[in-house]
């Protein structure tokens, strides 16, 4: 082709389709079956096609739209992240594209696609573990910024500090004179192993990168205090939601001598804990404590209500649009880190 730039039709004929659903892809108001997509998509790229932005009406050669992906739009925390980058980006004139990847890479390397095809102009994204994430393998990235927990210098990131912020809630809870404090949401970690390369942020070893950097915290905590690791109070579960939680707390109350505390690593998994300890017939905080991770609304009004690890979501989301914004205007800009402080926020749940 030379010098000319690639046209609609250029890429309808690389993904053997027609230019009709080639626009429909680019446009994404009609559905189009997710393999013609996937052709569509990879000719887009092959041929490093970009729309004829001044043809479409829209300004400074961009669509406009952002996209925004989560892991699980199921949890109450994702609800709130997505109402505040969809408030705080009409702001900015952005629309947002809500995507879910249920941590799968193949997900996230479908929605770097599109932002490398000026399909969306950037992207936030939110994946759980590092070793498995697009980003690592996925080539030359367009704009994208990275909200959470995996810990890397490849692109711009916000987070807050889940070892420093797990260790000060352990504290706490030991404050209350807590010995025997059970974490809910530790990886599966091989009892013989101490577990410290892995669970400093490294991609190694089972668990999510969150699983990993609060099960950090909490151990630190102990082991300042003096009080031995006991593995048996580290309770581990597949899938961060709240009836995961009230099963396993469920059994191990079955199973196991009643914990002092317990620190569950997200409210959700705080809320499962207070179900299965009120089936129980266990008083929350006169038999044992709870405390959560997160600050969600809903944990005002658990019963007791929750003591939690509490951080400013507006001032995350708007750090991960400001890094957005910076990595729009200039891709090659070296990666930037905000971390955004947190708190604890002290409610009945651990009172004594």
């Amino acid at each position: 082709m030379g010098d000319m730039r690639p046209t609609v039709k250029d890429v309808a004929k690389l993904a053997g389709v027609s230019p009709k659903t080639v626009s429909n892809v680019i446009n994404g108001v009609v559905f189009v079956r997710p393999e013609t997509r996937a052709r569509v998509e990879s000719a887009l790229v092959e041929l490093d096609y970009v729309p004829n932005m001044s043809a479409r009406g829209l300004r400074n050669g961009r669509s406009g739209m952002i996209a925004l992906a989560l892991p699980d739009l199921l949890r109450p925390y994702s609800a709130e992240i997505v109402h505040l980058v969809v408030e705080l980006a009409h702001e900015r004139g952005w629309g947002v594209q809500i995507e879910q990847t249920a941590a799968e890479p193949k997900r996230e390397f479908e929605l770097l696609s599109k932002a490398r095809a000026y399909l969306v102009d950037g992207l936030i994204l939110n994946p759980v573990n590092l070793d498995d994430s697009a980003v690592m393998s996925a080539g030359p990235l367009p704009p994208v910024v990275l909200i959470g927990d995996v810990d890397q210098d490849v692109v711009s990131q916000v987070a807050i500090d889940n070892v420093a912020a797990a260790r000060d809630m352990t504290k706490h809870l030991l404050s209350r004179g807590c010995r025997r404090i059970a974490a809910v949401g530790t990886p599966e970690i091989p009892r013989g192993s101490s577990g410290a390369g892995v669970l400093a942020g490294s991609a190694e070893g089972p668990g999510t990168a969150a699983s990993r950097l609060r099960t950090t915290g909490y151990r630190q905590a102990l082991e300042e205090a003096g009080v031995p690791i006991d593995p048996s109070l580290e309770i581990s579960l597949d899938r961060w939601r709240p009836e995961g939680a009230a099963t396993v707390v469920g059994k191990y109350l079955a199973d196991h001598e009643l914990p002092d505390a317990f620190f569950c690593f997200t409210d959700s998994l705080a809320s499962g804990a207070l179900a299965a300890l009120w089936g129980a017939g266990i008083a929350v905080p006169q038999q044992t404590l709870v405390a959560g991770f997160d600050n969600i609304l809903e944990s005002q009004f658990m019963i007791p209500p929750l003591t939690t690890i509490d951080f400013d979501r507006r001032a995350f989301v708007a750090a991960a649009l400001d890094l957005l914004a910076e990595r729009m205007a200039d891709k090659d800009a070296p990666p930037r880190r905000v971390m955004i402080p947190h708190r604890i926020v002290e409610r009945a749940s651990t009172e004594r």
